[in-house]
C-alpha cells in the first residue's frame, strides 16, 4: 500500500503508499502511533483488545471492516495504531521486535521491508501461513513473505499496479489531449514519452501549475516496471550497475533538471496541499494512490481527475499483515489477520478506496465505489489496474531495498531537484549514502 505510498497505501499505499503503496508509501488522516498490544492491549470490559499497527491508509476502518469483525466476534475489541510515514514506522517496529515487547498484535509490513523481515526478523513473527489456503494469493506475492524453509510471516494485502492520474481540466487549459485512451497511446512503452508530454504541457501550463509532483515519483514508477532493481535474482547487490535503476534515474533526471516538477516530497504536508490546490497536473498512480488523491484533493478535485494506463506495467507498493511472537493474543491476532486479508475483505477495501487486491479470485467482481468512479471522471479503474497487474514483471527484492530507495530519492534526486546540483553530483551523494547503509 504505500510506497512506495503505501505510498505506498497505499503502496506507499503504495504505497503507500505506499505508498504504499498500499504504502505505497501513503499518508493518512490519523497519525496516532499511540500504543501497542503490550502497552494497552489485553482485556477491556471482558473483551480481548487487539491492536493493528499500520502506516498510511489501509482502508480497514474506512471500509467498516473492524466494526464488521467485532460484530462477528463480540469478545474482540480492535484498536488501530497508525503512523503516517513508512520511514518512521518500520524503524520503530524493528526496535520493538528486537526488544520483544511493544509490538502490535497485527503488524503491517510494507513491500520494501518484507525481505528484511523475512531474512533477519522471521523468528520474531509467527508462521501465519499455517492452516490457510495459500493459493488465494498471487504466487509472487506470497513468495515475498516466505522464508527459504517455508515459513510465511505475512499475508498479502494489496499490490500497486500502475496508472497515471491526471487533471483533465489542467490538460485542457494547456491545450493537450484529455481522452484517457489517446493519452495512454501517446506515452505507451516509455516513461521518456511521458516526460516529453510534460515539456509540451509547460509551454502553456495554467498559471501556478506544474506537470508532475516530483521527479522521485517518476523514478519510482519507471523502476517498478523493470525486472531488476537493487538486487539480482541471486540476492547480489547491483544497485550501481542495474540497467533498471540507470533507466529510471535518467528519466527522473529529465524531470528534475526541467521546469515541469512541483519539487514536492511525497507524503509531506506540502505534497498534500499540492493536491488540494491543484498545483500539479499528473502523478504516477499505483492503485492505492486513488484513495489518497480523493482524500487529499477533496471536493476541489471531484470530476477533474482522470486515470490513464501507465507507459509500462509496473508495481509500486503493497503490504502484508504479520503477527509478532511478542503478541499476547497470537491466536486471536492470527484469526483477525487472515480475515482482513481474505479475498472478500480485500474486495471491500477496493470498493472503498481502490486498493488493488493480491488475491486474484477477487478480480472478477471488483467494483470501485460510485463516488470514486465519479471523482475520477468515470474512468474504468478496475480494467486499467487489472490489465497492469497481469503483466507486471517479477522484481527481486533485498533486505536493504528501502534504505537504498530512500538514498536515491530523498538524497540523490532531491539534491538535483531542490538544490540545483548536477545529476552526477546527485548520484554521488546517493552513492555515498548507500555505501554507508551497506557498510562499504
Amino acid at each position: 500500500m504505500r510506497t512506495s505510498i503505501r505510498g505506498s497505501r497505499r503502496l506507499g499505499a503504495l504505497v503507500a503508499v505506499a505508498a504504499l503503496t498500499t504504502g505505497l508509501l501513503a499518508g493518512c488522516a490519523d497519525d496516532s502511533d499511540n500504543g501497542s498490544s503490550n502497552a494497552d492491549g489485553g482485556n477491556a470490559g471482558g473483551k480481548t483488545t487487539l491492536t493493528v499497527g499500520t502506516f498510511g491508509v489501509f482502508g480497514y476502518k474506512q471500509a467498516g471492516l473492524y466494526d464488521a469483525y467485532m460484530k462477528l466476534h463480540p469478545d474482540i475489541n480492535i484498536k488501530e495504531n497508525v503512523t503516517t510515514r513508512t520511514d518512521v514506522y518500520w524503524p520503530k517496529v524493528l526496535t520493538r521486535l528486537q526488544a520483544g515487547s511493544g509490538t502490535d498484535d497485527v503488524q503491517a509490513i510494507e513491500v520494501g521491508n518484507i525481505t528484511e523481515a523475512v531474512q533477519t526478523q522471521a523468528d520474531k513473527f509467527v508462521d501465519i501461513g499455517k492452516d490457510v489456503d495459500k493459493s488465494q494469493w498471487l504466487d509472487w506475492k506470497l513468495a515475498q513473505a516466505t522464508t527459504k524453509d517455508g515459513k510465511t510471516i505475512g499475508l498479502g494485502t494489496d499490490i500497486g499496479p500502475m496508472a497515471v492520474c491526471y487533471r483533465k481540466d489542467l490538460f485542457q487549459k494547456a491545450g493537450l489531449e484529455t481522452d484517457r485512451n489517446k493519452l495512454a497511446a501517446q506515452w505507451k512503452g516509455d516513461w521518456a514519452k511521458y516526460v516529453d508530454l510534460g515539456k509540451e504541457y509547460m509551454k502553456k501550463a495554467p498559471k501556478g501549475t506544474k506537470f508532475v509532483d516530483s521527479a522521485a515519483s517518476v523514478y519510482n514508477a519507471a523502476l517498478g516496471g523493470e525486472s531488476e532493481a537493487y538486487y539480482d535474482k541471486d540476492g547480489n547487490v547491483v544497485w550501481d550497475r542495474s540497467p533498471g535503476v540507470k533507466k529510471a534515474w535518467n528519466v527522473a533526471m529529465s524531470v528534475a533538471t526541467s521546469d515541469m516538477s512541483a519539487k514536492l516530497k511525497q507524503f509531506d504536508p506540502t505534497w498534500d496541499q499540492g493536491y488540494a490546490n491543484g498545483t500539479f497536473a499528473t502523478v504516477a498512480c499505483p492503485a492505492w494512490m486513488i484513495g489518497y488523491i480523493e482524500q487529499k484533493s477533496g471536493d476541489s478535485g471531484k470530476g477533474k481527475w482522470d486515470v490513464a494506463a501507465a507507459p509500462t506495467a509496473a508495481n509500486w507498493g503493497g503490504s502484508f499483515l504479520g503477527v509478532p511472537t511478542a503478541s499476547k493474543h497470537q491466536k486471536e491476532a492470527i484469526a483477525l489477520a487472515k480475515w482482513l486479508t481474505a479475498p472478500e475483505q480485500q474486495a471491500k477495501v477496493f470498493a472503498k478506496q481502490a486498493s488493488f487486491p493480491s488475491t486474484p479470485s477477487a478480480y472478477a467482481g471488483l467494483k470501485p465505489a460510485a463516488d470514486t468512479t465519479a471523482y475520477f471522471s468515470g474512468a474504468p479503474i478496475t480494467q486499467i489496474f487489472s490489465e497492469s497487474a497481469k503483466t507486471i514483471p517479477t522484481q527481486f527484492h533485498g533486505p536493504k531495498d528501502q534504505p537504498i530507495l530512500g538514498a536515491i530519492t530523498d538524497v540523490g534526486i532531491l539534491q538535483v531537484e531542490q538544490k540545483g546540483k548536477s545529476p552526477s553530483q546527485g548520484w554521488d551523494a546517493a552513492a555515498k549514502e548507500i555505501k554507508d547503509v551497506l557498510g562499504q
